[in-house]
């Protein structure tokens, strides 16, 4: 059996917190996976932001509301589901995700969970656990499927090394730099090219 493993952010959504900062004018939250490896750090920052700026779990609901997949993004899903079972890893949460997850047909979504007070303001993050990504991977391996793995991101490339084949998909030049091991697409066909050819390359 062979298992696709895509991240979220980035290959099949927009970045959520890039699109917040732009609905809000918080220049810091554009900030990303690709450009803090750490994400602990990443998150610790974010949180310190919303709360500075009095900004809650509904405020970023409501933008995600207005978003959609990435153009090509859900047609590209649902071919890749006639032929591969897919699996989402992502450092997104449970609580942003639903309403793309829809948009998306409800695909197998792997990630982590966000903490709020009683006034709906983010207090903390409960991580599934520390790499999700990579341990999802390494034991769908030890489970005897085969895995291709594609992201974008810093946070993406433990999966991407762990699994049988990685792919960047749309990825920023740091990390290509980087990373020069994986090959680079930028489009779905050619993303869906080199899932095929990864699989190909493995022994039946």
């Amino acid at each position: 059996m062979r298992i696709v493993c895509l991240d979220l952010e980035g290959v099949l959504v927009p970045e959520i917190w890039i699109e917040f900062a732009g609905r809000t004018g918080i220049a810091a939250l554009r900030r990303t996976t690709r450009d803090e490896p750490d994400y602990d750090r990443l998150m610790t920052d974010r949180l310190a932001i919303l709360k500075e700026h009095r900004l809650g779990l509904a405020d970023i609901q409501a933008v995600i509301g207005e978003m959609g997949p990435l153009p090509g993004a859900a047609a590209f899903l649902e071919a890749l589901r006639e032929t591969y079972q897919v699996v989402i890893l992502s450092d997104t949460f449970y609580e942003f995700a639903r309403p793309l997850m829809r948009q998306l047909g409800w695909p197998t979504l792997f990630c982590h969970s966000l903490a709020t007070d009683a006034q709906g303001f983010v207090t903390g993050y409960r991580l599934r656990m520390p790499n999700q990504k990579r341990e999802a991977v390494r034991r769908f391996r030890e489970l005897n499927f085969q895995v291709v793995a594609a992201g974008d991101s810093y946070n993406d490339t433990a999966m991407l090394q762990e699994a049988h084949g990685g792919i960047l998909f749309c990825p920023p030049e740091n990390v290509i730099r980087e990373f020069p091991q994986f090959p680079v697409t930028q489009d779905y066909a050619t993303l869906r090219h080199e899932i095929d050819a990864a699989f190909a390359r493995l022994t039946p």
